[in-house]
């Protein structure tokens, strides 16, 4: 069965989530800075492959990390992510995207982003 937060677990996880999104968010235009350079110069001062691929096993680590722990990723760019929950017996999606200082969205689960509301 998928995890169910309740509002105040999932807003006592955000902190380390946005920590680790922060790593996300870096290694995401490390990569593309890198692979724009190789591509038009040959190179890069970001580095080459070995960097690619650290970067790349860095953002697969901590998206692993948040599907084990039951945290549903939406997207990279930017980073978007829902916790399942419960409101008012109603299955909902609490949502939080990069750029956000906190937990204070949600969406019904069969709505999606687009059906985002303030909590």
């Amino acid at each position: 069965m998928d995890r169910i937060f309740t509002l105040d677990e999932a807003r006592s996880l955000l902190p380390a989530v946005m920590e680790e999104a922060r790593e996300v968010i870096a290694a995401r235009a490390d990569l593309a800075e890198i692979a724009y350079d190789r591509e038009t110069r040959g190179e890069s001062e970001r580095g080459g492959i070995p960097e690619l691929k650290a970067h790349e096993a860095r953002i697969e680590e901590i998206l692993s990390g948040w599907t084990e722990r039951g945290i549903e990723v939406k997207g990279l760019a930017p980073v978007l992510i829902d916790f399942p929950a419960v409101l008012e017996g109603q299955s909902v999606r609490l949502c939080w995207i990069e750029g956000e200082r906190e937990l204070a969205w949600y969406h019904r689960t069969e709505l999606g982003f687009a059906g985002r509301r303030p909590l």
